[in-house]
């Protein structure tokens, strides 16, 4: 809930191809981008979770720093409904000089963004405020084209062997029929991300990151501190790691803790996460991860 030195607030940066989303825009995040040598005029869309400090006040200075790195195409903000007024009273007050589209999108629960290659969906979390979830979710990938059946079938190489790739049936000189089935694999799965953040524990979050690569998710206090943690509405580090678990996600990245933890008292819960679910990563800033496509 407040930047520490080294800590500074939510945010997380995804970069799949040529796109950058970013979750939550929290106060340091101009800060880190800079270090990592990101250009933040690239960031199409930004998700922001709830309308609390801690996840918007970031905001600003994004808006403000885009205009003075020539940004031309227009920045997507989605959020809960308030975000609007947010941003539209936040650059009245502050004057703000904004040569680019801002387009700010209330977000319901549902598919939020769409496209060939994936789509980008929010969930409704339980918090002071309401709060969403997000992931992003490629769409099965086509199956891997085997050159050695095209040549057995008398496919001759060149353009055929792309319409085939490309899901369409060819004729051959002497009549036959070749289908895209029959010269590829079966198609593969794409990859998924999760971001969980300032909720109460509730056994459906399993349901909506299930099969996340990564989930990250907050882990605020340690399990001798549940009541205090429910009391504000939020989760400690065990059951974030019961979603992981329960979703069968691939990896827990662990964020959002307690300012009352130092660094070093932070291991207490990753090590209360690991036994619960072994593979869980206490996150730090600047921190970056792979996700590889599965075949």
């Amino acid at each position: 809930m407040m930047p520490l030195p080294g800590r500074f607030l939510t945010s997380v940066l995804v970069r799949r191809e040529g796109d950058l989303f970013l979750f939550d825009c929290g106060e340091g995040t101009q800060v880190s981008l800079k270090m990592l040598n990101l250009r933040w005029k690239k960031i199409d869309s930004i998700f922001i979770s709830h309308m609390h400090a801690d996840h918007v006040t970031g905001l600003p200075g994004m808006l403000m720093l885009s205009s003075q790195v020539d940004r031309t195409e227009p920045l997507f903000i989605y959020g809960p409904a308030r975000l609007k007024e947010y941003v539209e009273q936040t650059r009245r007050i502050l004057d703000m000089y904004i040569n680019y589209e801002i387009v700010v999108v209330p977000v319901e629960p549902g598919t939020v963004l769409e496209t060939d290659e994936f789509s980008i969906n929010a969930f409704s979390l339980d918090h002071t405020k309401p709060c969403l979830g997000y992931s992003i979710v490629e769409k099965d990938r086509k199956g891997e084209f085997f050159p050695e059946k095209a040549k057995a079938l008398g496919v001759p190489q060149g353009p055929m062997w792309g319409m085939l790739q490309k899901g369409s049936p060819v004729v051959l000189s002497d009549g036959r029929v070749v289908g895209p089935e029959d010269v590829m694999g079966p198609p593969r799965s794409g990859r998924k991300f999760s971001y969980v953040t300032d909720s109460l524990y509730f056994k459906e979050i399993s349901d909506y990151v299930h099969d996340s690569d990564i989930l990250f998710c907050e882990g605020m206090f340690e399990d001798a501190l549940k009541e205090d943690a429910h009391s504000k509405k939020h989760m400690t580090a065990v059951e974030a790691a019961a979603i992981a678990r329960d979703g069968n996600c691939g990896m827990l990245c662990l964020q959002h803790y307690s300012p009352r933890y130092s660094n070093q008292e932070l291991k207490k819960l990753r090590d209360e996460a690991a036994a619960v679910f072994p593979n869980t990563i206490l996150t730090k800033d600047r921190m970056s991860f792979d996700i590889p496509l599965k075949d």
